[in-house]
């Protein structure tokens, strides 16, 4: 159980986690995280402020709502007495603490919930709060962190308290529709209404180490069950494991995952531009557009199928590394898994804050296996889907990068809604209203490479390549035995070369010789300068212009033009 901080004035504390006396000032001096056993302990709201804040920039929002007691609710005392003895406890007015401050100079609106003031409760002052501080966000144009601590709805005003989870939902829904970011950062405990409205309807989710967080409180449902709850349940690791939170951040670390979050999302710039107005400002000025030599890809097809699957070839997170800057992964698709062979989230492309999801294989054979060989789940795609669509509202541009053989074929994904997660996918990018960028880095196989590559550009390196089905697949229909896969690599077209005669594919990513995989910072560089030739253009194009050529690019597969037909019979 998570340690509660010792109050002020005492010189030693007692970990609840292990037990070990603690001298109070090092106790402080580490964030009031246990140095023998890391148990972190719960925060008060202006301690939370003091450590996630820039210094003397917090403003406190100026007005405080009305005294409220709906229903003169009496248990053993009257609710008002016991707002007064939490009052006198805490110190502050209410169970949140809200206001505008900066984190590391980006503005920002907070509201910050407090655990010692009737167990964080969500009553009808802390909804107008957090309500008010979200309306402050959408006025000033900034985006809205929130810090949640709270065992639910406050029993004491009644279905009145219900209503504000559905009061403060509806600002966090008109910051999303405005196109600022919000954040939820979890900490210990968050559990009833608060779980259930506002603190998992932001954007991102952060989980602060040790913090546990559901709908239902343990003891709850152990009593409607009869049965033993799983080994740690509810806690912050168990909801990355099941795709509930983006990521799970220790104390020391959340300003700076803050800081980064809020820098890569590009806080406080005007948001993306409505249909039919152009996005202001010039790219930077880049290098001619990168050109790939024909290499093996013109000579032998099979002899390209082999380098796409090399299992040094660089991977979405080695390009990540290399070609972006300030790369922060968001986890989950919030219904119930995290699908390890697609990775996404925000980064920086010369200074440009971008959206990037990709499918991720792996080097080593263990890696592989974890990754599922890059062969998206239901939840990948779904995770997927999340990410570009949290960049079209904060109008961010979308990079994807392609490296799957398919589409998981397993029967948990067909129970999960493969084919209807692939189709959401492909829909929701035809129509996206920012610009997308797809790159097929290594393997292209099937719908499981089109639901990344629905874009205005399709990039592909030298030796990559894409088809409806692998060559092995393709020579066990339609050939004697699956021997016949040089054949039918021959045959599928599926080499860069090929595909930009078809006019599939926009442009190929040069490779250093003889292959990505001997030279990947050389890739990268070659991946980046690409990115940029084909990106920056399309920031300046009016969004309703944008997904009408996206559309209209797709259209004109429907028949094969007369210089092609021989090619795809």
């Amino acid at each position: 159980m998570t340690a509660t901080a010792p109050r002020e004035g005492q010189l030693w504390s007692r970990c609840d986690g292990c037990a070990t006396l603690l001298y109070r000032k090092r106790l402080r001096r580490n964030l009031d995280v246990c140095p023998e056993c890391g148990a972190h302990a719960r925060l008060a709201a202006p301690e939370r402020l003091r450590q996630l804040v820039d210094p003397d920039s917090f403003v406190a929002l100026p007005d405080q709502p009305a005294e409220v007691d709906p229903i003169d609710f009496v248990d053993l005392v009257p609710y008002p007495h016991r707002l007064i003895a939490a009052r006198a406890g805490t110190g502050l007015a209410e169970a949140v603490v809200c206001g505008t401050a900066t984190i590391g100079g980006h503005r920002c609106a907070l509201a910050v919930m407090d655990f010692r003031f009737l167990g964080g409760s969500l009553g009808c002052a802390v909804g107008e709060l957090v309500t008010r501080a979200a309306e402050r966000a959408l006025a000033d144009r900034v985006p809205l962190v929130l810090v949640t601590a709270s065992g639910g709805a406050r029993m004491q005003e009644g279905a009145l308290a219900l209503m504000q989870m559905a009061t403060v939902s509806q600002a966090v829904a008109g910051l999303r529709e405005a196109g600022l970011l919000t954040v939820s950062v979890l900490t210990d405990p968050t559990y009833g209404g608060v779980a259930a409205s506002f603190a998992t309807n932001t954007d991102v989710l952060l989980a602060e180490s040790g913090t546990r967080m559901g709908f239902a409180g343990p003891r709850v449902i152990r009593q409607v069950t009869g049965g033993a709850l799983p080994e740690g349940f509810q806690t912050a690791d168990f909801l990355l494991r099941h795709g509930q939170v983006d990521m799970v951040v220790p104390r020391h670390a959340l300003r700076g995952r803050l800081v980064s979050l809020l820098a890569a999302a590009g806080a406080g710039r005007p948001a993306a531009s409505p249909p039919g107005v152009p996005r202001q400002g010039k790219p930077a000025p880049v290098g001619a557009a990168p050109t790939a030599p024909a290499g093996p890809a013109d000579g032998d097809a099979w002899e390209t199928v082999r380098l796409a699957r090399h299992p040094g070839r660089p991977t979405t997170l080695d390009y990540l590394e290399t070609a972006f800057d300030g790369f922060v992964e968001l986890h989950g698709d919030r219904l119930g898994a995290d699908c390890p062979a697609v990775v996404g989230g925000l980064a920086r492309l010369d200074g440009r804050p971008v959206m990037v999801v990709g499918h991720q294989k792996g080097h080593s054979t263990a890696e592989l296996v974890g990754r599922n060989f890059g062969m998206a789940s239901p939840a990948g795609h779904r995770k997927a889907l999340r990410l570009v669509r949290l960049a079209a509202r904060l109008g961010l541009p979308v990079v994807t990068l392609v490296d799957t053989p398919g589409a998981d074929p397993g029967v948990r994904a067909e129970e999960h809604g493969q084919a209807a997660a692939i189709a959401e996918n492909i829909l929701a990018l035809t129509v996206l209203p920012t610009p997308v960028v797809a790159v097929i880095t290594g393997e292209g196989g099937s719908g499981g490479a089109l639901a990344l590559a629905v874009a205005d550009r399709v990039l592909m390196f030298q030796h990559a390549v894409y088809s409806v089905i692998s060559p092995e697949g393709c020579a066990a229909i339609l050939w004697p035995d699956r021997s016949a896969a040089p054949q039918a690599a021959r045959a599928l077209k599926l080499t860069g070369p090929d595909l930009c005669r078809l006019g599939i594919v926009d442009a190929l990513v040069p490779e250093p010789a003889p292959a990505a995989h001997h030279d990947p910072q050389g890739a990268a560089v070659a991946l980046r300068a690409a990115l940029l030739v084909h990106l920056l253009p399309l920031l300046d194009v009016p969004t309703a212009t944008l997904v009408r050529r996206r559309r209209q690019r797709f259209r004109r597969f429907g028949a094969a033009r007369p210089d092609t037909r021989a090619g795809v019979r």
